[in-house]
């Protein structure tokens, strides 16, 4: 079996806990407007690579990345290519390295989804916004799934980060952060939450691929926006 692969990053630090091997997957079925990685969306994009070639990539850094990192899948959406992490994280199992998926979580909870989620020992869940409409907008997709699937992880036990990504003028309204606590309080397996402050460094990605950047105008987020969600929050 076989997936697409858009980069490796061999010594990631902010990917999960303890140093990562970080996997960035070729697709994505979200269409974030401020997205650092637009070069990531097309499935058909990346190089091809078998499940035994990453793990000899990988294992060349095991020495490195256990016992306290692992190795983290991102995208991209690696759930596009659920087949292929499965027979992955199988294998990782075998070796006793530690597997974590930075996801948006808007699927359904298919047979596939569910074998990879036993295999997961960490998500990293990306709430692009409480607010659906503001959700639509921002990503072209209802966040309807992403909260199905966050309940479902709670409900069987898996660890989750909880990440928010802070345009100011969009994510960052304070009954929407309200709303974000609330479901946050409602998840039993939550061990952290990510304030993610917006910034525009990716924007060259879609002027290289003659794309209007759509948050063109907007301001990126400073430490004091950040403060501020966090306070509400609570955190």
């Amino acid at each position: 079996m076989k997936a697409r692969i858009h980069s490796f990053e061999s010594l990631g630090a902010v990917d999960g806990p303890g140093v990562r091997f970080v996997i960035f997957m070729q697709g994505c079925s979200l269409k974030c407007k401020y997205c650092q990685n637009r070069d990531t969306w097309d499935i058909h994009g990346g190089q091809e690579y078998s499940v035994d070639e990453i793990l000899e990539k990988i294992l060349r850094f095991k020495n490195y990345i256990m016992p306290n990192g692992g190795v983290t899948i991102s995208g991209g959406e690696p759930l596009l290519q659920a087949k292929f992490l499965i027979e992955l994280f199988t294998k990782l199992k075998e070796h006793n390295i530690h597997t974590c998926i930075d996801t948006s979580g808007s699927f359904n909870i298919t047979d596939d989804i569910k074998k990879l989620i036993d295999l997961t020992d960490l998500f990293l869940l990306d709430i692009k916004c409480i607010n659906d409409e503001k959700c639509i907008e921002l990503t072209g997709v209802s966040n309807r799934k992403e909260l199905i699937f966050a309940k479902y992880l709670s409900d069987n036990n898996k660890p989750l980060w909880i990440r928010q990504v802070l345009v100011p003028g969009i994510t960052d309204d304070e009954q929407d952060l309200l709303e974000l606590k609330n479901l946050i309080s409602s998840l039993k397996t939550v061990e952290k939450v990510e304030i993610l402050p917006y910034h525009d460094l990716g924007k060259f990605k879609w002027e290289q691929l003659d794309l209007r950047y759509p948050l063109e105008g907007f301001r990126t987020a400073g430490s004091e926006d950040v403060k501020r969600a966090k306070d509400i929050l609570g955190i």
